[in-house]
């Protein structure tokens, strides 16, 4: 299938498009770079330009004969977007609804949406089903939802087959440990502990050590991005018959901030500092996910379900790219 890969020079875009190409799709990348590495992604076409300019879109789409899209193309800082709500909202929700009205004007149907766990603010209960209330605490988080409502009424027009697949804590590194992570400013757990082990940070903060967990630290769900990766591939080939598919992804297994750092410094064999400091506002002390929807549906399972092999494919793609992309 000819797949168009909306930030595919993302962390997530890049690692999705390479695995398009091992399945024999064909993938075309289109990015603006603002967040993406070119080098991240190659031997692929390459379009740059910004979801933003409509009539990019609609050539992009005729040129390469699209059949099918994936959109990664979004800012995902939570506290960012707080300071600066109207930037998350056009970004995040503007440029998807311009890209969603290219598709629809080139009659291009099949669209899989990258969403986010934060769908749900504060859950209710975890693991967190698909069926639980979605509300938001973040302007990050309502972007999202507003996207896959609007994808949702799309679909009831039989003109767009769509699946948003909420995820939880993407990590490590694809391609062998050759496809890694490398945002500007990094904000993920995992990246940034081992920046400390590598030295490239004088400590790793732990934010509230109060939390009613086993070690009195956040609890969060960790899902290899190959795994992720797969499930959309599987979501992809489903919207041949379905209209609307809505996919927790994650491994169902939480570890803690603790336990996290403990694997780096296990995997590493390096020590760092580690303070301790208060809460931040607004973390729950357990995110988990239930992912049994897409494992049952999809038949989809994670081949990463182990912390420490996730570490591993991160820490090895790091210690080989200790000053990231070259880009």
């Amino acid at each position: 299938m000819k797949v168009l890969v909306c930030g595919g020079a993302g962390y997530i875009g890049s690692n999705m498009t390479a695995m398009l190409v091992s399945q024999g799709h064909e993938p075309v990348v289109f990015d603006n770079l603002s967040k993406g590495h070119r080098s991240a992604v190659k031997d692929v076409p390459f379009v740059s330009g910004d979801l933003a300019d409509f009539g990019l879109l609609i050539d992009t789409l005729h040129k390469y004969e699209i059949e099918g899209v994936m959109h990664f193309a979004a800012f995902i800082e939570v506290g960012e977007s707080v300071a600066e709500p109207l930037r998350y909202y056009h970004n995040n929700f503007n440029n998807a609804h311009n890209l969603l009205c290219a598709m629809d004007d080139a009659g291009v149907r099949k669209f899989v949406f990258s969403s986010t766990a934060a769908v749900y603010g504060i859950p209710e209960t975890v693991p967190i089903t698909e069926e639980l209330t979605k509300a938001p605490i973040s302007p990050y988080g309502d972007s999202k939802l507003n996207v896959e409502k609007m994808c949702s009424f799309q679909s009831e027009t039989g003109r767009l087959n769509y699946a948003a697949l909420r995820y939880f804590n993407a990590c490590g590194a694809g391609g062998g440990g050759t496809i890694g992570e490398d945002h500007s400013p990094e904000s993920h757990l995992i990246p940034l502990i081992i920046q400390a082990a590598m030295g490239k940070r004088e400590d790793i903060k732990i934010f509230g050590t109060d939390y009613p967990t086993p070690d009195g630290t956040c609890v969060r769900d960790y899902i290899h991005i190959e795994d992720l990766c797969k499930a959309h591939l599987l979501a992809l080939s489903k919207l041949d018959t379905e209209r609307e598919l809505v996919y927790n992804l994650g491994n169902g297994t939480g570890y803690s901030v603790r336990e996290v750092i403990e694997t780096v410094k296990k995997v590493s064999g390096k020590d760092f500092k580690v303070t301790e400091t208060g809460r931040r506002p607004g973390d729950p002390p357990v995110l988990t996910a239930d992912a049994s929807k897409a494992r049952k549906e999809l038949g989809w399972k994670t081949d990463f379900p182990e912390l420490e092999a996730i570490v591993e494919s991160a820490w090895k793609w790091h210690t080989l790219h200790p000053d990231g992309y070259n880009d």
